[in-house]
């Protein structure tokens, strides 16, 4: 299986040195090309990775439409309100804005923590999340995906905010410093027990690895897909729909 990554940052270089660790496996991958700021010549691939920047999105997923290439969406930012009409049947796109599979369990067990919490109005579920000091953005994407995983199984929740408590959010914490990759914290507290969750990346490697897996996992199939599909099939055993599914 040919692949092609768009973005030679931390995220594109990474795959590509990830490709290189598995030569030898017997379903290894075959790097056809990297592609910077500047378009260069793209053999034929199978599966392109976008690991890019979200002003770039657009122009890649035209290509991809173009020339039948499925794609995984890893960069962050970017808004295409019309993507599944314009992938109708076409190719496979696996939207992935965190590509660690073990972030895609945490987002299932934070629906089970959802559910959960919806017998007990005095439950409280909150997620904390750290990052190194050159993150922008706050709350992440990914502490945001969280949030939503709960909210959809726990109906009295209406959305989450940063700050003081507030009865019908999920309060997320934020923290900026040093050098951490990304840790994610869901808790769930009561008046007599609590639980708590921890993921945290040790290694920008683990995305890598996501990107690996999701490329062969979209291969083939059509319509656009969430991580969350991914997990249903991996960790369930539940086929998704060959159709368009909700980003």
């Amino acid at each position: 299986m040919r692949l092609g990554v768009f973005g030679r940052g931390r995220l594109g270089g990474a795959i590509a040195t990830e490709i290189a660790r598995y030569t030898a496996s017997p379903d290894a991958l075959e790097l056809a090309w990297t592609e910077g700021r500047e378009a260069g010549p793209r053999s034929r691939v199978e599966v392109a990775v976008d690991a890019s920047n979200a002003a770039a999105v657009e122009e890649h997923l035209k290509w991809a439409l173009e020339s039948g290439t499925d794609l995984v969406i890893a960069t962050t930012g970017w808004k295409i309100p019309d993507l599944e009409r314009r992938v109708g049947g076409k190719i496979g796109v696996l939207v992935a804005p965190n590509l660690s599979t073990g972030v895609a369990l945490m987002r299932r067990l934070a629906a089970m923590l959802g559910a959960y919490a919806a017998m007990d109005q005095d439950t409280d579920l909150g997620i904390v999340e750290h990052h190194h000091k050159m993150k922008a953005d706050a709350p992440s994407g990914t502490a945001i995906s969280l949030a939503a995983a709960i909210q959809k199984s726990c109906p009295r929740y209406a959305g989450w905010n940063m700050g003081s408590w507030e009865k019908d959010k999920i309060n997320i914490a934020s923290l900026r410093s040093g050098f951490e990759i990304g840790r994610h914290e869901l808790s769930l507290d009561s008046a007599f027990e609590n639980l708590t969750i921890t993921h945290r990346a040790k290694d920008r490697r683990v995305f890598a690895a996501g990107a690996m897996k999701g490329a062969k996992w979209i291969w083939g199939r059509k319509g656009v897909f969430t991580m969350d599909d991914f997990a249903a099939e991996a960790f369930g055993g539940k086929k998704p729909a060959r159709k368009p599914a909700g980003v």
